[in-house]
């Protein structure tokens, strides 16, 4: 880093701008700006027009986007149906903007929403399928990357400037998009006698102007390529162009799980609630889904800033995946891991079909790691990670996964590999053949493969648990310097491989090529 600045300070004592930049593309004037950093590809102008096109005449209803939605999240209905509101009004207030730059002016709030839930719910993808919608760009953060200004850790105002990036480098676009920070009841202030809260209270105080409505340098003091192309711009026409971005038309969502919250809201509403324990009536509301009745003085009395809390109007608890709700995430959303796994095993020309019992067992499975529908990819993978690797190498093309698969995946898989025994040898001798034409390709000789040399192949394959392939790659290695050797003395380019050439291919080798040269000193 050091030997980077020197080469930079040189460059400015030198004035050696235009070399130094004369490879970065120019910067796209679009909306207010330029291009905020490093050269990225840039979106097909007419790509980028459909898009823009399609946020001047939003016109989505709720409905559309809830039924949307559902094509790809189970359950989750109250918070499809608030977000839903939340992105129509959003967006029909940017259109009416767009109509009415009058409109800019007027006091607005924006819709930024607060989403709480356990991992593994679908947040993420629930809000990723709603940029992809739109066609808007989306940035996701972790809130605990960040850190207060003045310490070690990153800037919010890089989410705008990530986002601008996201956009291709189109201030435009990107001035309209999607701004998502997961686990934000990380950065809920602790009080600590004597300590300074650094990512905590700091990092809300940052994010409040964000939320609402600030011009963000799109060249933070740390990018250094982006200040050395101002002065740049400056030395071409005499002065910088503005490189700021509006945060008044982004959408920002925040999220987290929140799991000591649940708590204080059961034990504020059982204080609230007169005769509650004495009662002992069960309010499965109260007791499963606490997060649902959460309110604002929950969030002040849990570290939140209450400036940065009314900066999140928009607010709704998403709930806990049953174990059903798993099974059906697997046969009905649009985006079931499932699919990805078939298409996988496609890759290699391999079809399974899961039994139903199979399905219900892996939801059960994936309930009980407790991280949602994530949990559905651990014990996916659990199951059949050894059949991946073994497969793609056999003449098995199709097999079904019952319940006893996913009990116990290595032992149906051994009992398939033994069926297939028969057939894996045809196809082991097979790739011989295949071996035998690349060599030829490769180096213009002709390997004809005995009958024996073929069965010794295929049995050290087996034995080994190594791929024919690899076998003979490491057995005739270097065999065709000897042939080529051969092949000058007696003009032959067809050799015969027998058990002997396999066992000892180096021994053979050099057998064969002593006597290519005593035919070659008994020629008259």
């Amino acid at each position: 880093m050091e030997e980077f600045q020197n080469q930079v300070e040189d460059l400015f004592k030198k004035g050696n701008f235009n070399t130094f930049f004369a490879q970065r593309p120019p910067a796209r004037q679009s909306g207010g700006g330029s291009d905020p950093g490093d050269p990225v590809d840039q979106k097909p102008e007419r790509e980028r027009e459909e898009i823009l096109e399609k946020i001047r005449n939003f016109n989505l209803k709720p409905r559309e986007i809830r039924d949307y939605l559902n094509r790809f999240i189970i359950r989750q209905d109250e918070a499809k149906k608030v977000i839903s509101v939340a992105i129509c009004d959003h967006y029909n207030h940017v259109r009416q903007c767009l109509e009415n730059p009058d409109l800019r002016d007027k006091e607005h709030t924006k819709q930024n929403i607060l989403l709480l839930g356990p991992t593994g719910v679908g947040k993420t993808y629930l809000l990723r399928c709603i940029a992809k919608l739109i066609g808007v760009p989306f940035v996701k953060a972790d809130a605990t990357k960040f850190s207060e200004t003045g310490y070690v850790g990153g800037d919010v105002d890089d989410l705008v400037r990530d986002l601008v990036r996201a956009a291709n480098g189109d201030i435009e676009l990107g001035q309209y998009g999607i701004v998502y920070i997961d686990e934000i009841d990380k950065i809920a202030a602790q009080s600590s006698a004597g300590n300074r809260d650094v990512s905590g209270r700091g990092v809300q105080i940052n994010l409040l102007k964000l939320l609402e409505e600030t011009d963000v340098n799109l060249h933070s003091q740390t990018d250094i390529m982006g200040q050395m192309q101002a002065v740049l711009e400056m030395q071409r026409g005499g002065k910088s162009q503005p490189r700021t971005l509006n945060t008044r038309h982004i959408l920002f969502i925040v999220s987290g799980a929140f799991d000591k919250l649940g708590d204080q809201v059961r034990k504020r509403l059982q204080n609230t609630q007169v005769g509650f324990a004495a009662s002992g009536k069960h309010d499965p509301v109260l007791n499963d889904e606490p997060l649902s009745r959460v309110e604002t003085t929950d969030f002040i009395d849990y570290g939140f800033e209450p400036e940065f809390v009314g900066r999140l109007p928009v607010r709704v608890a998403c709930h806990h995946l049953a174990s059903a709700d798993l099974e059906d995430i697997l046969l009905q959303s649009e985006g079931s891991i499932l699919r990805q796994y078939q298409t996988e095993f496609d890759g290699y020309g391999v079809e399974f079909s899961l039994l139903p019992g199979a399905i219900t067992r892996i939801s059960q499975m994936a309930y009980e790691q407790k991280t949602g529908a994530r949990g559905l990819m651990t014990v996916l993978e659990r199951v059949f990670r050894d059949f991946k690797f073994e497969l793609p190498s056999t003449s098995i093309r199709k097999f079904e996964v019952t319940p006893e698969t996913i009990e116990q995946p290595g032992r149906h898989l051994k009992a398939m590999l033994k069926e297939n025994e028969a057939a894996q040898r045809k196809l082991l001798a097979t790739e011989v053949k295949t071996f035998a034409q690349r060599f030829q390709e490769e180096h213009g000789f002709e390997l004809k493969f005995h009958s024996e040399a073929v069965e010794t192949l295929v049995d050290e394959s087996i034995e080994s648990d190594t791929t024919i392939r690899a076998l003979c790659d490491r057995k005739f290695h270097d065999f065709h310097y000897g042939l080529t050797l051969i092949s000058r003395n007696t003009d032959k380019s067809v050799f015969t491989i027998t058990r002997n050439t396999i066992e000892n291919p180096d021994k053979e080798l050099s057998r064969w090529v002593a006597e290519s040269f005593k035919d070659l000193r008994s020629e008259p």
